[in-house]
């Protein structure tokens, strides 16, 4: 590794936690903590086909199912999100945001997307492009 590869990184670690601190605020303006906007999503995007269980969001989360259930459980008094039966297995219970969950995942990925976008500048393709090549000294 070169001092450069050191800096590269150092900045890019930089730029993570800053757009991770800027998801936070805007989860927080939403009336959110992070880890119920984090949950939103992964109900919503995280599962592909068909609808998201606990259990998945439990992966996604890198969480325990029991806290999972906990979460899913605060979203739903906050009317964020439903629960319907699997239809083959009534053991599983399928998560769906409720109309209110989708406005304000919406709300949130529109002001993350537009961070993205600006943080995603030139500046962020020259530092992951100034890493040096696995075995370069």
């Amino acid at each position: 590794m070169r001092d450069a590869d050191y800096a590269a990184l150092a900045q890019f670690r930089y730029q993570i936690r800053s757009f991770l601190a800027f998801s936070e605020a805007a989860a927080s303006e939403q009336g959110l903590t992070p880890t119920q906007h984090q949950a939103l999503l992964g109900i919503k995007g995280f599962v592909r086909p068909g609808p998201a269980t606990v259990g998945d969001v439990a992966r996604f989360l890198l969480i325990r199912h029991h806290s999972a259930v906990e979460l899913i459980d605060r979203l739903a008094k906050l009317g964020l999100v439903g629960r319907v039966a699997d239809p083959d297995d009534a053991r599983r219970v399928h998560l769906k945001l409720t109309r209110k969950g989708e406005q304000k995942l919406q709300a949130l990925s529109r002001k993350n997307l537009e961070e993205l976008r600006r943080a995603a500048s030139p500046a962020l393709g020259r530092l992951l492009k100034s890493f040096g090549e696995p075995g370069e000294a």
